[in-house]
C-alpha cells in the first residue's frame, strides 16, 4: 500500500513537471548528445522575462574548505556552531528560504527553462577555484559508501546533480559529447549523484535501484551515487538555486571546481565543457610524466 502510495506520488511529481516543460512559455533548447545541435521547440511570443538576456557566471562556485572523507568530530562540529560569522550566514539563509513559497521553483522553470545563469566559455583560474563539497552516497553496483573526495582526487571529473527527470535530461545535453570522447581516458571520471534530501522521495528511489541500475550503462554504475545527505547550507554555494533542474561541473584533480552548467545546455556551452576538459586532462597527463620516474 505504502509503495503504491509513493509511486502514485512520483507519477504526479513527474507529470506536474512535465505539464510545466510544455507551457508555451517555457522554451527549451535541448542540445543533442552526438553532434551538437540544438533542437529548438516551437513556443509562443516571448515574454519579457523570456527575452532577458541570461548573464553569465559572475563568480566561481564551491566551499572554500578543502573537503575531506573524514567525517567530522564533535569539536569540530561545537567549534562551527560557536562561530558566530558561520551562524549570522545561516541564519540568513534560512530567513531567506523560510520566505520562498512552496512551488517557486516550479514556477522558476517557466523562465528560460529555469536557467538562472550561462556558463563561461573558458576555466576559472585555479588561484580563483573554490572546492566541491564532499557528498557520501551509495553507489549503484556494490551498494557501499562512498565519498566524492575520494573518488574525484587525482582525477579530472565532471560531476552531474540529479534529482528529477528533468534534471536528467539537462545534464545529458551537456555531457553526452564529453563521455563519449574522454570516458576510456583513466584519468578521467563521470560522477552521477542522484540527490534527494526529502526523506520520502529518498526512500522511493531507493526502492526502484534496480530500475535506475538498468537505465544506467554498467561501466557508470560504480560512479553513481544515490544520496540523501543535507545540503541546506551549501546549495547557494554550487549555484543550485532551483531544485527541479540538472547542475554539472567540472572538477580537477585537487578538488576544485573550474566549470559549472545548469539547466538546458547551449551548443557553446556543451562544446566549452568538453574543450575545458580536454585542456585539464592533457596538463594532468604532463603533470604525472613529470613525476613518474624515468
Amino acid at each position: 500500500m505504502l509503495v503504491r502510495a509513493l509511486a502514485h506520488a512520483r507519477w504526479q511529481e513527474t507529470t506536474t513537471l512535465r505539464t510545466f516543460i510544455q507551457h508555451p512559455g517555457c522554451t527549451r533548447n535541448l542540445t543533442s548528445g552526438t553532434d551538437g545541435s540544438a533542437e529548438k521547440r516551437p513556443s509562443a511570443k516571448a515574454t519579457p522575462d523570456e527575452s532577458t538576456v541570461l548573464p553569465f557566471l559572475q563568480h566561481p562556485l564551491g566551499v572554500k574548505e578543502k573537503p575531506s572523507p573524514v567525517l567530522k568530530t564533535w569539536a569540530d562540529t561545537r567549534e562551527e556552531l560557536m562561530n558566530q560569522e558561520t551562524r549570522l550566514a545561516q541564519r540568513e539563509h534560512l530567513v531567506k528560504e523560510a520566505t520562498k513559497g512552496y512551488f517557486t521553483d516550479l514556477n522558476a522553470t517557466r523562465r528560460h527553462g529555469g536557467k538562472t545563469w550561462i556558463a563561461p566559455n573558458v576555466m576559472i583560474r585555479e588561484d580563483k577555484a573554490l572546492y566541491f563539497p564532499n557528498i557520501v552516497g551509495s553507489s549503484l553496483d556494490t551498494k557501499s559508501k562512498k565519498h566524492t573526495s575520494s573518488m574525484c582526487e587525482g582525477h579530472i571529473s565532471v560531476i552531474s546533480m540529479l534529482s528529477t527527470r528533468m534534471s536528467e535530461i539537462h545534464v545529458n545535453g551537456f555531457t553526452t559529447p564529453t563521455n563519449e570522447r574522454y570516458l576510456s581516458n583513466p584519468l578521467y571520471r563521470y560522477v552521477q549523484i542522484n540527490l534527494q534530501e526529502n526523506l520520502l522521495k529518498s526512500f522511493l528511489v531507493s526502492l526502484f535501484l534496480s530500475s535506475i541500475a538498468k537505465s544506467v550503462p554498467q561501466e557508470l554504475h560504480s560512479t553513481y551515487l544515490v544520496s540523501s545527505q543535507n545540503m541546506e547550507f551549501v546549495r547557494e554555494h554550487l549555484g543550485m538555486v532551483n531544485k527541479h533542474i540538472g547542475y554539472v561541473y567540472l572538477v580537477d584533480d585537487n578538488l576544485k571546481v573550474r566549470w559549472a552548467g545548469c539547466a538546458d545546455a547551449k551548443v557553446e556551452e556543451t562544446n566549452a565543457l568538453e574543450q575545458c576538459t580536454g585542456v585539464l586532462l592533457s596538463r594532468l597527463d604532463k603533470k604525472r610524466s613529470a613525476k613518474a620516474p624515468r
